[in-house]
């Protein structure tokens, strides 16, 4: 019963940093490097000080990792306890009543049995996640569930490098009713919030180091930089 108490545990640990990474990717981080930031808050590893000024310096995403964060001590915790119990002897195996199974499998053996069932699971479940079709599926079936639930509004705007003092790239998409669409750029007033212009992507071409009198477009996308901040309020009403 250990054991597949385990396995359970297991599924939904893997569901909660797949929906935690789906949130953090709604907020604007790139999907690998919201992947990574979900597992870290789970686990509680390998939470770099540079990348955690993505999480730190933005609301929604601080409360991400909090409910990650508590979620995961009590998944740690259950999984600990439910595979300490599970390697026991006196667990699964040693209860099913098969003639001459002691013959068989002898009962220290037992445990090694439920050990090697354990890490096949985890195998079996880490590929199912990150490799299957399935998980694709599942991934915007969450998606979906969010958005149309309301849980977390995604936003038009992609953070792609971190620089020290908040400065950063960002990509932006201009919306229909975004105030610096159908305006030249030195009109947009971007340059006075500090937040530079690299290139537009527009219609599957790249314009780099646009002119000021280059004109934006609805649905163009713009690579920014500037501080991160700054772009962040300035986000609101592209």
């Amino acid at each position: 019963m250990n054991l597949l108490i385990f396995i359970i545990i297991l599924i939904i640990s893997f569901i909660i940093v797949r929906i935690g990474a789906i949130a953090f990717a709604m907020t604007g981080l790139e999907w690998s490097l919201a992947t990574f930031q979900a597992l870290s808050c789970f686990t509680g590893t390998g939470f770099t000080t540079k990348e955690a000024e993505l999480i730190t310096g933005h609301p929604q995403r601080r409360k991400i990792a909090t409910f990650l964060i508590v979620l995961g001590r009590a998944g740690l915790v259950s999984m600990i306890a439910t595979f300490a119990n599970s390697i026991r002897p006196s667990d699964i195996m040693s209860r099913i009543t098969i003639p001459f199974l002691h013959l068989v499998i002898p009962s220290q053996l037992l445990p090694w049995i439920n050990l090697i069932v354990i890490v096949i699971a985890i195998y079996l479940v880490y590929i199912f996640f990150t490799r299957s079709k399935l998980a694709r599926k599942l991934t915007e079936i969450l998606r979906r569930n969010i958005v149309k639930r309301e849980i977390l509004k995604p936003v038009s705007f992609e953070e792609l490098v971190v620089a020290t003092g908040g400065y950063g790239v960002t990509q932006i998409e201009v919306c229909k009713e975004s105030r610096v669409a159908n305006k030249a750029l030195h009109e947009s007033n971007l340059r006075q919030q500090d937040i530079l212009i690299l290139a537009i992507e527009r219609n599957g071409e790249t314009i780099p180091n646009p002119s000021p009198d280059t004109r934006i477009l609805e649905g163009d996308k713009l690579v920014c930089f500037g501080k991160l901040e700054n772009i962040r309020k300035e986000v609101c009403d592209l």
